[in-house]
């Protein structure tokens, strides 16, 4: 690779000019270089500044007639966005750190000691934006030939560097899973040395969960996940996915162990989508086999109910993690659903049997087939393309039925405020369970789902349900 860095965007040329007039030396460094020599594009930028980044910063911003978005006088950072480009200025610094905190007492220093407080070698080459080296590269660490290599390393001692800021070790992770990088023998040692720094309240867990939803987010997953469970990082981080190793399953289109079958639907379904939460229920849709597994002779290992646990674990595996409750639901639904498309792929079936999955699934029905469609991991190519070719079917199928007969967000189109006008009623169960046999008739194929029809059919059952019980005779 060049010793010099091409830099055409119009920002970064205009703070340099900057600098120039206000006698300060100043480097773009980190990700900005980093994506640039891999030739993706950029959209953020780091200013290391040698000197006083607050001031600098304010100056810059002057020039483009605004003000700073945000200044941090303790850390000496600041945050100017030109034209939707997000920009942070520092001050060139060493960073110490207490073993309770990972927030660092910052102290001014030179041009080598900021390099080197860096977290990966990537990240550790500057670009000079002053003149007359504009774009001259500094890579004191080798970032360069690990950019060409594939290797994610620190810059100094790995096992001081996770020490100081655990939360590194996720940073790490999702770097060897968004680029996929390979990580250097010595600093993959020393993140399973220091993988329980994660659990001893050093990291806030919102900031754990942010990076891991990251590597969740990236191209390939699986490379993350394997990594966090490979290191010891899973066992802390995320424990139930870690206990799914060594669970053993049998059938005609899953793999024999439960981790490697999930980091495959997280790949299968990261293929179709970027919907992070959609590729969490992939993660998280078997998480109760372990629990539920049972050996039946003839019918060898199996794991019943374990849709319904799995979904029911969601509420405090949301509130451990710190992850957004309004998620809960849709993550609830799509786990206690997952398994109730696939008889549907193996057998004729009945519309009445489609409208129900339909009306349970609403407007999450897609999402729901793209899940169970990620699930068929068959190493057998010939049982998955058939799988899929009746799939393929069936999913059709389904989605006419959902649209033909409004089957989103169902419910009886006659309300139980109606309900309780025309037979006499006051709230009660009996208002439930007309409304459940309006819809059960909907769902049989009985009436249409429409409002008309719905009322006409609640006449035609009220007299029925309405009419006194013989004593012992049993309510339905």
């Amino acid at each position: 690779m060049t010793n010099k860095l091409k830099v055409t965007n119009r920002q970064l040329i205009s703070i340099g000019k900057i600098a120039d007039r206000e006698e300060y030396e100043v480097y773009v460094v980190g990700g900005y270089v980093r994506d640039l020599m891999m030739g993706r594009t950029a959209e953020e930028a780091d200013i290391m500044v040698v000197g006083d980044a607050p001031v600098f910063a304010s100056a810059v911003a002057k020039e483009f007639e605004k003000k700073p978005d945000a200044i941090y006088k303790r850390f000496g950072t600041a945050l100017v966005v030109l034209d939707g480009m997000k920009i942070e200025f520092a001050s060139a610094r060493k960073e110490s750190y207490e073993k309770t905190s990972r927030k660092p007492s910052v102290t001014p220093a030179n041009f080598n000691d900021d390099l080197s407080r860096r977290d990966f070698t990537i990240n550790a080459i500057a670009a000079s934006l002053n003149s007359p080296g504009f774009g001259n590269i500094t890579d004191l660490f080798g970032g360069i030939g690990d950019i060409e290599n594939k290797t994610l390393r620190t810059p100094l001692d790995p096992i001081k560097t996770f020490e100081d800021d655990p939360l590194r070790i996720m940073r790490a992770l999702r770097f060897a899973s968004r680029l996929e990088f390979n990580i250097d023998p010595n600093t993959l040692e020393a993140m399973n040395q220091m993988a329980k720094r994660l659990s001893e309240d050093v990291v806030s867990q919102e900031r754990i969960t942010n990076e891991f939803l990251l590597i969740l987010s990236t191209p390939t997953p699986s490379i993350g996940l394997n990594l966090m469970y490979l290191t010891g990082v899973m066992d802390h981080v995320f424990p139930e996915i870690s206990n799914l190793a060594g669970v053993d399953q049998r059938n005609e289109y899953h793999h024999k162990d439960v981790f490697r079958h999930t980091l495959t639907v997280v790949d299968n379904i990261s293929k179709t989508t970027d919907n992070v939460w959609l590729r969490f229920s992939a993660l998280v849709h078997d998480i109760a086999k372990p629990m539920t597994k049972r050996f039946v002779e003839g019918e060898g290992w199996t794991f019943h109910g374990h849709e319904e646990r799995g979904a029911r674990m969601m509420k405090s595996l949301f509130n451990r993690l710190k992850l957004p409750l309004t998620q809960l639901p849709y993550i609830e639904k799509l786990v206690r659903m997952h398994l109730r498309p696939i008889p549907l792929a193996k057998e004729e079936v009945t519309d009445s049997a489609i409208r129900r999955l339909a009306a349970d699934a609403g407007d999450d029905i897609e999402d729901l087939l793209m899940l169970c469609r990620a699930d068929i991991t068959s190493k057998n190519p010939e049982k998955v393309a058939k799988y899929l070719n009746n799939f393929d079917r069936v999913e059709k199928k389904i989605l006419e039925v959902s649209e033909k007969d409004k089957l989103r967000n169902f419910q009886s189109p006659v309300r139980g405020e109606e309900i309780m006008a025309i037979c006499g009623l006051t709230p009660c169960k009996t208002v439930s369970v007309i409304k459940k046999q309006i819809e059960e008739a909907i769902l049989d194929g009985i009436i249409p789902n429409e409002y008309e029809p719905a009322k006409k059919y609640l006449y035609l059952i009220k007299d029925e349900i309405l009419k006194p019980k013989k004593e012992n005779e049993p309510d339905n």
